[in-house]
């Protein structure tokens, strides 16, 4: 995740859904990705292991309560890397609301390109901050769970545990 000088730090952190790496340059968290992870980069480019780095312990606290169901919004600053596109989607998927869904459709139709579907589902499977992003949160126009780059298991869990605490 280097990249013009910048230095990335990450730590790896457990979780219900298993061990999450969180990385972080200067003060942002660029990346929150999951074991098995689909679109995930390589290990060696995550930087210096550095666990007790004040953007990286804001993420583990915020994660924590949010997978103990005592917040509903992250506030840590991110900044993904992607393209002018994708970062629209992914500004779009933090407007979704907690314990919501919303379709690929749906979400092209937010950004203002109702014929996006494909394009908004490729952009949403690359998001690289899974969760705090909630990419988890789109969905069939069915209502059927499709793709997640985490696993359906894990996007199933993530739904049903806002689901559970969004009464």
């Amino acid at each position: 995740m280097q990249k013009s000088g910048t230095q990335a730090f990450y730590t790896k952190i457990q979780s219900p859904i298993g061990r999450l790496t969180l990385v972080a340059e200067e003060s942002f968290l660029t990346h929150l990705l999951m074991e098995n992870q689909k679109h995930a980069p390589l290990p060696e480019v995550y930087g210096i292991r550095k666990a007790d780095l004040p953007i990286l312990q804001k993420a583990a606290s915020e994660l924590k309560l949010y997978f103990e169901g005592k917040i509903k919004k992250f506030t840590i600053p991110t900044k993904p890397k992607g393209t002018e596109f994708q970062k629209k989607v992914w500004n779009a998927l933090k407007e979704i609301p907690y314990g919501k869904t919303l379709s690929y459709g749906a979400l092209a139709h937010r950004i203002g390109n109702t014929n996006a579907a494909r394009a908004v589902g490729l952009a949403n499977g690359r998001n690289p901050i899974s969760i705090i992003v909630p990419c988890h949160r789109v969905i069939g126009a069915n209502n059927s769970l499709t793709g997640y780059g985490g696993g359906l298991s894990r996007k199933k869990f993530l739904l049903d545990l806002e689901h559970k605490n969004s009464n």
